[in-house]
């Protein structure tokens, strides 16, 4: 383990230092950086972002960036521009480096109080060694950069090349016989193969990437942005995040400042409501990955406040998902809640969840406050970075949602994000702490204003 360390403070010279000089900087807004211990949690952004502007002045559209020998020095900034999601691309670099990269980006959000998920990319390039048990198209340099992203305790999982929903079946498979569930498995649409089997894989993933570069190999180019839209609408419909990805700033990977086309293509993801949009070789080799990253986020910002000022952002109802009566009540509920917060103009939805689920099915409906939602799961917090305008809180909770509210508003005020006079639309789930027999909870909708 002492040779792990050492290698990831010579791969990373500078971090150290760059870390200090940013601690400065966000001990003033840390909430807290343990969430081990019981105590609440908020990263260090977030709450930056509520005291600069407010409940309606949050970004919603989340940010990845891919990591590389560029952002180096970079990590610390980029946290604090933004960054949701640290993207390691298992198809550049060797082990040593990823692995450095990676905890580099957990130290980070242990030591400096940022809640930052980690995301690894398969390479996809051999053909499969058939010993993970069944018949599958994944291949066999994929199951090694898998154990890889395992062992070092990653989020999510970016399966590329997928060609069918059985890839994806086949590796959840895996990974809950290793009572691994809690690593989201985001499948890579690339290929002709994958658009003909696009609903059924959607289905069966946690979440998709659009990767544009390699699917504008396969089919004509004009056709790219209509067949983005259409697979941002289908992940919408079924409840699953979508990462709009590739060559969305290249210029930057050479120059300071985008053009004009680049700055219209992030805009127009944001219109069409994606979860998030993530640079590539921008950040993982470009010149200017800090400045990239800025410009992501202010095209990201201003296209959100347009639709706001435009009164573009209406709810938009979606079809039914639910056919279990449990999953329908939940769908409903959020359904209606959203309804209710948009015609209130409430200032903020809070949401109580362990899993992470209502917040999902609250962000499909693309409300206009933002959602925060508690949980005092680890695995939910970092899973939730990766949906639409949904603020992920560490908190211990109680049965009692009473309780819960006095002490995440009182979290809230202490720290000047919410004051009196604010208007909160709160949803709670029905599985916090609870025996799966206890029938006599149900899933609720109160309107309360912050005293």
């Amino acid at each position: 383990m002492a040779a792990s360390a050492g290698a990831a403070t010579s791969t990373f010279p500078h971090l150290v230092a760059a870390t200090s000089a940013g601690r400065r900087h966000c001990t003033a807004l840390r909430i807290c950086a343990t969430t081990g211990t019981g105590e609440a949690a908020m990263d260090v952004v977030s709450e930056a972002e509520l005291r600069e502007k407010g409940f309606m002045g949050m970004r919603k559209t989340k940010l990845v960036c891919t990591m590389g020998p560029a952002c180096v020095e970079a990590l610390p900034a980029l946290a604090r521009g933004g960054m949701r999601v640290a993207r390691v691309n298992l198809c550049h670099g060797g082990r040593e480096w990823h692995r450095a990269a990676m905890r580099a980006v957990r130290k980070l959000n242990e030591e400096e109080g940022f809640c930052v998920s980690l995301m690894v990319d398969t390479e996809g390039s051999q053909l499969l060694v058939a010993d993970h048990g069944g018949a599958t198209s994944v291949k066999a340099e994929d199951w090694a950069d898998i154990e890889f992203g395992i062992a070092e305790g990653v989020d999510c999982i970016a399966l590329s090349f997928v060609k069918d929903a059985n890839d994806i079946k086949h590796l959840k498979a895996y990974l809950s016989r290793r009572s691994l569930e809690h690593i989201k498995i985001f499948a890579k649409i690339e290929s002709l193969e994958s658009l003909k089997n696009l609903k059924d894989i959607i289905e069966a993933s946690d979440g998709v990437m659009v990767a544009r570069g390699d699917l504008g190999v396969q089919i004509p180019l004009e056709q790219i942005p209509a067949i983005q839209e259409s697979i941002v609408k289908l992940c919408r419909h079924l409840n699953k995040p979508l990462i709009v990805a590739s060559q969305l700033l290249e210029s930057m990977v050479e120059y300071p400042t985008p053009t004009r086309a680049e700055v219209a293509d992030v805009s127009e993801a944001v219109r069409q409501y994606a979860d998030a949009v993530m640079i590539s070789a921008e950040s993982a080799i470009g010149a200017y990955p800090q400045k990239a990253l800025a410009v992501l986020r202010a095209a990201s910002e201003r296209m959100e406040s347009w639709s706001r000022e435009e009164n573009m952002q209406k709810l938009l109802f979606q079809h039914q998902l639910a056919i279990a009566l449990p999953d329908q009540i939940s769908e409903q509920i959020c359904n209606s809640a959203v309804e209710m917060a948009n015609n209130l103009a409430v200032d903020a939805i809070f949401v109580y969840t362990k899993h992470g689920h209502m917040a999902s099915l609250l962000s499909r409906n693309r409300p206009n406050p933002p959602i925060f939602a508690f949980t005092d799961n680890t695995n939910s917090r970092k899973s939730m970075n990766f949906y639409w305008g949904v603020i992920p809180l560490q908190v211990p909770l109680s049965n009692d949602m009473e309780d819960n509210f006095k002490t995440t508003i009182s979290l809230m005020k202490s720290k000047g994000s919410a004051k009196s006079g604010d208007t909160v639309l709160v949803v709670s789930d029905s599985d916090l702490n609870r025996p799966c027999a206890d029938t006599s909870v149900f899933q609720s909708i109160q309107v309360r204003l912050v005293d």
